[in-house]
């Protein structure tokens, strides 16, 4: 037999505050159509003055547990995704372990921006085969409207808050590709590529938080070769093919990557969980966020084969296959 880490329960949250393409129009040099035709995005979630990282990943993760039927203690260890905690530290994971009650296992925080929530899914997997838990609860959160340029309009249209959550537990397989679980994971980066897309502060340099920065055009080439890559990767380690794949739950970025991304792996976008529209890229938020959307759109059900890849600041990329 061999052990895998399968999805008990799934849940999201999202800002009360909605932001529609026409309040950029009203403060920059930008139209409806513009934002639509280059991104996909028609609206995105900024959090209200107080709400946090942590109030946003708590709220998920009590949804993901209500989803998964089990309580706090019943978790292990939590792995959160961001690339804007709270506070420098300590990790926001932690916070969020202290919100939900629970006075055992451990918590620690990942930093891969975009590609932040499949490099925790990885590292979860690698717990749970290697025993040192059996329920990880993994989470995606991100206020990146705290750190917009609200003046650039090539940064500050595309970026929303939200967060996700999923929980993992140790289960027995057959070991074949049929099994539920995750059946593999590809993880890449490579630091030449940092200027595409940063933040222009940090502790030891500018002691400030900074903003967003992004070559947009070279990231664009990028993503589109190196997604379909990591796709096809982590699909040759699982013994798999495009022809076995229901749904490809891509980090919600730019509907024109998607659709590339999809294009180069020969999938229809009827094939791909799409909520780009809706909440714009909410960073290491955008998989989880997707993956629970899908599910409650009746997209995603017991059984269906997943792919999920993402690419983020770094650069950073990668993916994971999972059996629903």
């Amino acid at each position: 037999m061999t052990k895998r880490a399968v999805v008990k329960g799934v849940g999201h949250y999202l800002p009360e505050t909605i932001i529609p393409n026409a309040w950029f129009e009203a403060r920059l040099d930008t139209s409806d159509e513009w934002i639509r035709t280059r991104s996909g995005i028609e609206r995105r979630h900024f959090a209200a003055e107080g709400e946090t990282t942590s109030s946003m990943a708590l709220a998920a993760a009590r949804a993901a547990l209500a989803d998964s039927g089990l309580v706090a203690d019943d978790i292990d260890a939590i792995i959160l995704a961001t690339s804007t905690p709270d506070l420098t530290f300590p990790a926001t994971a932690t916070m969020v372990q202290a919100g939900l009650g629970m006075t055992r296992g451990f918590a620690f925080d990942v930093q891969a921006v975009c590609a932040g929530f499949v490099f925790a899914l990885a590292n979860a997997n690698a717990l749970i085969l290697a025993g040192q838990a059996e329920r990880v609860l993994v989470i995606g959160a991100e206020t990146f409207s705290r750190i917009l340029d609200m003046d650039d309009r090539a940064t500050c249209v595309l970026f929303g808050d939200g967060a996700g959550a999923l929980v993992l537990e140790a289960q027995e397989g057959t070991g074949a590709s049929t099994d539920r679980g995750i059946l593999s994971a590809d993880l890449n980066s490579d630091g030449r590529h940092r200027d595409m897309l940063y933040v222009d502060g940090g502790v030891s340099t500018t002691g400030t938080a900074g903003v967003v920065k992004m070559q947009g055009n070279a990231l664009f080439r990028q993503a589109v070769e190196k997604l379909a890559a990591t796709a096809d990767a982590a699909l040759a380690k699982a013994g798999l093919g495009h022809d076995d794949v229901d749904w490809i739950v891509p980090h919600q970025a730019n509907i024109r990557i998607i659709q590339g991304t999809a294009k180069k792996l020969g999938m229809s976008m009827d094939n791909v969980v799409v909520t780009v529209q809706d909440h714009g890229n909410t960073s290491a938020a955008s998989i989880p966020l997707a993956l629970s959307v899908g599910k409650a759109r009746g997209q995603i059900n017991p059984g269906d084969l997943v792919v999920t890849e993402a690419i983020g600041g770094g650069l950073a990329w990668g993916a994971v296959v999972l059996r629903w």
